[in-house]
C-alpha cells in the first residue's frame, strides 16, 4: 500500500475516508440538487459503495478523491481530488480533477479551493503532463469551477455510461496542460499556490 497523501488549504482538509463520512455522504448523494446532472440519485448502498471505492483507491495509490472537511469545524463537506477515468472514455488514459459538495456548502469557493490543492498533487507530486475534467453541458456551476482552475474547454463528447435517451449524455471536456498550470503559479522556485500548505504523508 502506498503512503497516503493528505492536504490542507486555508479552509479545507483533504484526507482519507472515515466511517463517519458515509452517513453525510449518503445524504448528499440523495439530494436532487446535488445530483441534478447525474442520471439518478444514489441509494444508501450505492453511496456507501462509492465511498468505499474512494477509500480503497487512496489506500492503493496514495491519492484519489479525498474526503473533504472544514478545518474550522471538522464538518464533512464532500469530496475533491483526482481520479483515473475508465478506459472507454475517448480521451483516456488521463487523470481527472473532480469534486462533489453538499448543497449547503455551495457558493463559498470550496470546490475551487479543493481543486487547486488536487492540481498541485497532480503536477508537483505525480508529475502529470495534463489534467482533465468533464461535466454535463448544462452544469454551468461546475464548468465555472473548471474555468477558475485555469482549464480550457476542449470539445464535447457523449458520456459512455449515461443512457442515450437522456439529455445529460452530452458532456464538455476541459483540459489543463502542465505548461498552462506552470504559467499560473508564482515564479519563485518551490513556490506553492498561496492557499496550499505542505502535504502530509502517512501510512
Amino acid at each position: 500500500m502506498a503512503q497516503t497523501i493528505e492536504l490542507e488549504t486555508d479552509r479545507l482538509r483533504l484526507r482519507q475516508w472515515q466511517e463517519g463520512d458515509f452517513g453525510p455522504f449518503a445524504e448528499m448523494n440523495a439530494d436532487p440538487r446535488v445530483m441534478e446532472f447525474f442520471p439518478a440519485a444514489l441509494s444508501r448502498a450505492g453511496s456507501d459503495a462509492l465511498a468505499q471505492r474512494c477509500h480503497s483507491l487512496i489506500a492503493e495509490r496514495g491519492w484519489g478523491l479525498w474526503a473533504t472537511e472544514l478545518k474550522s469545524t471538522g464538518e464533512f463537506v464532500g469530496f475533491a481530488g483526482l481520479h483515473i477515468p475508465s478506459p472507454e472514455f475517448p480521451f483516456s488514459p488521463c487523470v481527472e480533477v473532480g469534486w462533489r459538495l453538499a448543497f449547503r456548502f455551495w457558493g463559498r469557493g470550496y470546490a475551487t479551493e479543493g481543486g487547486r490543492a488536487a492540481l498541485y498533487v497532480a503536477f508537483r507530486l505525480l508529475n502529470e503532463k495534463e489534467v482533465i475534467s468533464f461535466t454535463s453541458v448544462g452544469n454551468v456551476r461546475s464548468r465555472g469551477v473548471m474555468e477558475r482552475l485555469g482549464m480550457r474547454a476542449a470539445g464535447l463528447f457523449d458520456h459512455p455510461n449515461v443512457p442515450e435517451e437522456t439529455e445529460l449524455r452530452q458532456h464538455c471536456l476541459y483540459r489543463l496542460p502542465v505548461r498552462d498550470y506552470d504559467a499560473q503559479q508564482p515564479p519563485a522556485p518551490g513556490a506553492r499556490p498561496p492557499a496550499l500548505r505542505l502535504p502530509v504523508s502517512r501510512r
